[in-house]
């Protein structure tokens, strides 16, 4: 089970100290990047000014999900395999997608 590893590397050390599954921002990007290769390759604005990021490795197809609150302090949200980069055109209205 890659995403129950994954999780369990990433939280080991010092990713508890902030809480369960969150520690501060640039330790778990450098815990993404270097065990799993990951690298940011999207972002949005949520609720309550969060960052939601998405990354992921090309090489490998591994993928988390995680949410930065205004303090700094990242969460995983979401890990797992077999990532692939879309650029979706929107469907014509009108027609089936």
């Amino acid at each position: 089970m890659m995403i129950g590893a994954a999780a369990l590397a990433i939280l080991s050390g010092p990713l508890s100290a902030q809480g369960r599954n969150c520690a501060p921002r640039d330790v778990v990007v450098e815990r993404l990047a270097s065990a799993y290769g990951e690298s940011r390759q999207s972002m949005g604005l949520g609720a309550n000014n969060a960052v939601i990021e998405v990354f992921a490795s090309a090489t490998s197809g591994t993928w988390t999900i995680t949410v930065t609150n205004v303090r700094g302090v990242t969460c995983l949200v979401a890990s797992g395999q077999a990532f692939e980069q879309l650029a979706e055109a929107l469907p014509i209205p009108g027609q089936d997608a």
